[in-house]
């Protein structure tokens, strides 16, 4: 069976989450994705325990993040390493880095200069802020463009405000958007015979998560806040804790569903009000609260178990992967990782009838490869060990 982006060559300069979660999502697709590495400066995602192999201190989010890709250990600082990123220009499709604006430029390796090599080179940059504007060469992480982005002013509570979020949503839109946009390049590319170049910010992905609350604003409608819209508290749409501190979400924004949420919790009488209950929120929702507040969460999960009503427990990440649902969707897969054993992940999410992804290996060693992808490019013995003297290429551990 042939994988999907089996004919893709992707080098990667990319680290920590973002970018290196966009190439995986590729490799995991069949895409061949070689990692350039500082031999002096790894990735700090390398170094972040837990270790799935603690004799080699192999990071749990490295093994993840950059599985099935290979890793050539290469000092872009160095005069010399252009040699060898000309070579692989001229062989690979895709590039992918990570940087602030501007210093693949200063080390030699602009869009400009190297499509001047490949012509077909699609060459994408992942940042925060994007290529321009004042906030180009700002500093930032997932918190901040969060919090730029709008979301965070009506994601919260009117008690306590904005709620921290458990993921990097900032993060993996950017990783997304990244791969959506570098694919619809490659398909561009057939037609238009040439590359092109591609600017993504992290912050910039966020604006289309508006779709829903915020878009109204733009047509004169009120300002979204806490608590004042169908889907951000301003509703019974809403999480609801427990008699042992659990909690339930409730998503019954259809009439269908409200009456029989009510029908099970036996407040029939709020079922003319519907989901917004707009009239008496505060009264139903405290109604529903003290209800809910005074049984366990395993009594309501029977409870509502045979009833249709977009009610389901807030499970924790153990409970999500051991669910019927996860078994049989496959959500994890056993990743070859070190001497022979196995390492536990994430699965690629979605099912292809004519593919399945292939689980090569986890994150590499840095410059594992090194020597590999050096060979391939027709250089010698003699001129590896050569490069390896200079400081060019990392040396072998």
């Amino acid at each position: 069976m042939k994988a999907l982006l089996s004919n893709l060559k992707i080098l990667d300069f990319t680290t920590l989450l973002p970018g290196p979660f966009a190439t995986m999502y590729l490799a995991d697709l069949g895409a061949d994705v070689l990692r350039i590495e500082s031999p002096s400066r790894p990735d700090l995602i390398r170094l972040m325990p837990p270790y799935v192999d603690e004799n080699k201190k192999i990071s749990c989010f490295h093994s993840y993040l950059n599985r099935n890709k290979k890793s050539i250990a290469l000092d872009l600082k160095h005069k010399d390493s252009f040699v060898i990123i000309e070579r692989l220009v001229k062989t690979y499709d895709v590039i992918v880095e990570q940087f602030r604006p501007g210093a693949m430029e200063r080390l030699g390796l602009s869009y400009k200069r190297l499509s001047a090599i490949n012509s077909k080179i699609i060459y994408c940059s992942l940042t925060g802020y994007g290529q321009n504007g004042p906030l180009s060469n700002r500093a930032g992480h997932d918190i901040n463009f969060m919090s730029l982005s709008g979301i965070m002013s009506y994601s919260g509570k009117k008690e306590c405000g904005p709620n921290l979020m458990g993921i990097q949503i900032a993060d993996i839109s950017g990783s997304y958007n990244t791969a959506i946009s570098i694919l619809a390049a490659l398909i561009n590319r057939m037609g238009a015979g040439k590359g092109q170049y591609i600017d993504v910010s992290m912050l910039d992905c966020l604006f289309p998560y508006h779709a829903i609350s915020a878009i109204k604003e733009l047509c004169g409608e009120a300002k979204v806040g806490y608590e004042t819209e169908l889907l951000n508290g301003g509703s019974l749409y809403d999480f609801y804790e427990t008699a042992d501190g659990e909690y339930l979400s409730f998503g019954g924004l259809e009439a269908k569903f409200f009456e029989r949420f009510c029908d099970v919790l036996g407040i029939e009488e709020l079922k003319e009000g519907g989901i917004t209950q707009l009239s008496k929120l505060s009264d139903s929702k405290k109604k529903v609260v003290d209800l809910i507040r005074s049984k366990p969460r395993d009594y309501w999960i029977q409870k509502f178990k045979a009833a249709d009503v977009c009610v389901e427990p807030i499970l924790s990440f153990r409970e999500a992967i051991d669910t019927d649902h996860a078994k049989e969707r496959g959500l994890l897969v056993e990743v070859p990782c070190s001497q022979n054993e196995n390492v536990t992940q994430i699965a690629h999410p979605v099912k292809y009838s004519d593919f399945k992804p292939v689980y090569k290996r986890c994150g590499a060693k840095l410059g594992e490869d090194t020597f590999e992808v050096m060979r391939s490019l027709g250089f010698s013995n003699d001129e590896i060990r050569n490069f390896k003297e200079k400081g060019v290429l990392g040396q072998d551990e």
